[in-house]
């Protein structure tokens, strides 16, 4: 019997690409874990050595926190947008695919981050990568917006720019974490503590333009 080919506007539900996400996402996450694990201590022949070996770390632990953190901020947009997202198309396919080649380079980019901080490409490369994954992320949910109708057909307009100012909010704090990195290198991170501080003003911004238009 001959399979009968899809229309190229055919939608499908979400469940694998799910799942591949999330598996992708806790591969990068524990691959972080390889830089601590292959870094040589030195001789150790007292307690006070070994806190102080812990101790020259400080620059590797530091990486590794901010990775794993912002990863997993990552991974719960990704878990909320999801939540709306209904099906997905082959353009929502890809532009996943696109967020995850970048979420498979952290642990990476980690590693040069610190080994390499002295060196302003050593300090970039890290931020530039999550700024990419962000943006297909973004890029990935104003698509499924766009496609509102076929993807998203149970989701009320309100949650929708709920949704749409904390995407874009993200967007925002990472471009300032690129922008500060070659003078505050894993610091610039901090920035993503602002969050849901920038998400409240854009809603609000939002909601102002709205009465007014009306």
């Amino acid at each position: 019997m001959i399979r009968r080919r899809q229309h190229p506007d055919a939608t499908q539900a979400t469940t694998r690409l799910e799942a591949f996400t999330d598996g992708v996402f806790a591969i990068a996450a524990t691959l972080l874990v390889l830089d601590l694990t292959t870094h040589a201590l030195g001789e150790v022949d007292s307690d006070a050595q070994l806190w102080a070996a812990l101790g020259g770390m400080w620059e590797l632990f530091l990486n590794f926190g901010v990775s794993f953190i912002v990863l997993c901020l990552l991974w719960m947009t990704h878990v909320q947008q999801f939540e709306s997202i209904a099906r997905v198309d082959a353009v929502m396919t890809w532009l996943n695919n696109g967020r995850l080649l970048f979420v498979v380079l952290v642990p990476f980019t980690t590693g040069v981050a610190t080994e390499y901080s002295e060196y302003y490409a050593g300090r970039m490369l890290m931020p530039i990568t999550f700024f990419l994954a962000i943006l297909f992320s973004w890029l990935q949910w104003r698509w499924a917006v766009h496609h509102r109708s076929d993807l998203m057909p149970d989701l009320p307009e309100q949650d929708v720019r709920t949704l749409d100012r904390g995407s874009l909010s993200a967007v925002i704090l990472a471009t300032s974490v690129v922008v500060l990195s070659p003078w505050l290198g894993s610091a610039a991170f901090l920035m993503f503590t602002l969050d849901s501080l920038l998400t409240r003003a854009l809603r609000t911004g939002s909601a102002g333009a709205g009465t007014t238009t009306g």
